[in-house]
């Protein structure tokens, strides 16, 4: 080939010659390893945090409802008492769940108060059970109405923490120079197990890392909030503990509460399912307890694998992760991942770094003159996690049945 290499006809010739992050790089290195969500951010869009304290904010789109006083109202009253609710404003329309009767609030009195107009529409006005569901169904103006006040979501603020991660290998001068029967040599062999530990730990961080600032050895120290944590303490209700036996009919139980948030209106409603290996088990027997097939003449291979489940409300593509193996708890867990409000942030340039001491091309040794040889990865980063109400978790899948 005639002429000067640039950039496009180089990486036109060979895409793959481009320079990964650590994430990719780590997952080109052990596809099947033990850090699978932490690859998986390098196809998400990262951020980059600030400061050391990380803030960000999320919005939940608002459903009103309003629920009638203990002591009800009768078919002729106008001044409604209900119970405590926000977020009503004038021109609002709500429907009874039991009798059907839709009211329009003319004016917010109170909290606890509000004043509508009944029967608007064909059903007649009724008298109003205590502690009675209204669902808001719309609004309503009428002509040349004046313009209402102006409505908003109020957004959420969110903080965690970045967490230092730095992890070492070294060997002497004299092993280095030791020639091996085979592979790259004792510096190659160590420098890429310090690279795994480095990303199996944040990889361990990111499930089930506690958010904490204080001191260490004198020095401010901070460690950052994993998606476990962040689901129990902020969405709960989306925690379940199996029991003995879990059906198909349980699992979309458990599952249900996380697809009442959508996080990506233009996505479809997807989870990543981390589990462990009992897990695994139960829910590819819950398919194969729950389905009929047949084995034909001539058949070479049998049994059933799930990869992925189609639920009432979502699909959920199942990846057993290595990590969740390592303990008899995890093993029996599956974690539910909406990666649309997931994401990394890294502070400032912090991306991992590899510095490295007493390297070949030194020409002065960059460690106090040590005989030896090795390097640190360093990486500052942070989860966010926006709306965890989209993820879940369920404890102790032991065993499948039918149902």
């Amino acid at each position: 080939m005639i002429g000067i290499g640039n950039t496009v006809n180089l990486f036109a010739s060979a895409p793959d010659l481009q320079k990964k992050s650590f994430a990719a790089m780590i997952t080109r290195l052990a596809p099947n390893g033990q850090c699978p969500l932490f690859g998986i951010t390098s196809m998400l869009k990262d951020k980059t945090a600030a400061q050391f304290t990380h803030g960000y904010f999320s919005k939940t789109m608002l459903f009103p409802t309003i629920v009638s006083g203990a002591a009800g109202d009768t078919a002729v009253a106008t001044t409604l008492t209900i119970v405590a609710n926000s977020n009503l404003m004038p021109g609002m329309m709500f429907r009874n769940d039991l009798t059907a009767e839709i009211i329009i609030i003319n004016t917010v009195v109170s909290t606890t108060s509000v004043t509508a107009t009944r029967a608007v529409g064909t059903v007649a006005a009724a008298v109003i059970a205590a502690n009675q569901t209204w669902t808001m169904s719309g609004n309503a103006f009428e002509e040349a109405s004046i313009r209402p006040a102006p409505q908003y979501i109020v957004p959420v603020q969110n903080t965690n923490y970045t967490q230092i991660f730095r992890n070492s290998w070294g060997i002497s001068d004299t092993v280095r120079a030791s020639l091996t029967v085979a592979g790259d040599g004792n510096s190659a062999e160590n420098k890429n197990d310090a690279a795994l530990f480095h990303a199996v730990d944040i990889e361990k961080s990111i499930l089930w890392g506690q958010k904490f600032l204080g001191t260490r050895n004198g020095q401010p120290f901070h460690t950052m909030d994993g998606v476990i944590n962040r689901i129990t303490v902020d969405a709960n209700a989306n925690v379940t503990t199996a029991g003995a036996t879990t059906t198909f009919t349980q699992l979309e139980t458990a599952l249900d509460p996380m697809f009442e948030t959508t996080t990506d209106p233009k996505g479809s409603m997807d989870r990543l399912a981390f589990v462990g290996g009992t897990a695994h088990r139960v829910l590819n027997n819950i398919g194969r307890m729950n389905a009929t097939y047949m084995i034909n003449q001539g058949q070479t291979e049998y049994g059933l694998r799930f990869e992925s489940f189609k639920l009432t409300r979502g699909m959920i593509h199942i990846i057993e992760h290595p990590l969740f193996n390592t303990s008899a708890m995890y093993k029996k867990m599956a974690l539910f991942l909406d990666l649309s409000n997931f994401s990394l942030a890294y502070l400032g340039d912090r991306r991992t770094k590899y510095q490295e001491y007493n390297a070949r091309n030194n020409e002065v040794p960059s460690d106090n003159g040590i005989d030896a040889v090795g390097g640190t990865y360093t990486t500052e980063v942070t989860t966010e996690i926006t709306n965890p109400s989209a993820d879940a978790i369920i404890y102790n899948l032991t065993a499948a049945a039918v149902g």
